[in-house]
């Protein structure tokens, strides 16, 4: 039931539960957060259930072998198997809802996509292009964090 729901949730884009959003609790960064909040717990959801399925059962047996409790079975056997799956699926998805955020504002989701779009409808192309090199800026210091995270954990 969990999987099946998941999966129909991951399969509405990010910019049709923005609409929704915006429908449900009017326009502005709830509505977007909605849409991002929704679309992410389904996607990682899916990640970190393959991330668990596909875990090595030796270290887990191992340990059992050894008279490890289920706490201690979890923190030394599943924990360090999950742990660079999921915090690398994380910072995947992070970098996906900053990117997602700005056109999720396109559509009255908030944050700086609404005012992007505002600015470009007023032909204020100063701020608007001022816009897109936060934007820009933004991405890459996400993936400089986000690959310094990474590096560490391997």
């Amino acid at each position: 039931v969990t999987r099946l729901t998941l999966n129909i949730v991951r399969s509405i884009e990010p910019l049709i539960w923005a609409v929704m959003g915006v429908i449900w609790v009017g326009p502005g960064p709830f509505a977007g957060f909605i849409a991002l909040s929704l679309h992410s717990v389904a996607a990682l959801g899916k990640l970190y259930s393959e991330a668990i399925e596909s875990i090595n059962p030796g270290p887990i047996e191992a340990l059992q072998a050894t008279g490890a409790n289920r706490l201690q079975t979890i923190m030394y056997a599943v924990v360090p198997q999950v742990l660079p799956p999921f915090t690398s699926f994380t910072l995947y998805r992070w970098d996906i809802n900053v990117r997602m955020s700005t056109v999720i504002g396109l559509v009255g989701g908030g944050g700086i996509g609404f005012l992007l779009i505002q600015w470009i409808r007023q032909f204020q192309y100063h701020q608007a292009g001022i816009a897109v090199w936060l934007i820009t800026i933004t991405v890459a210091a996400l993936d400089f964090i986000s690959a310094s995270i990474r590096e560490r954990m391997v």
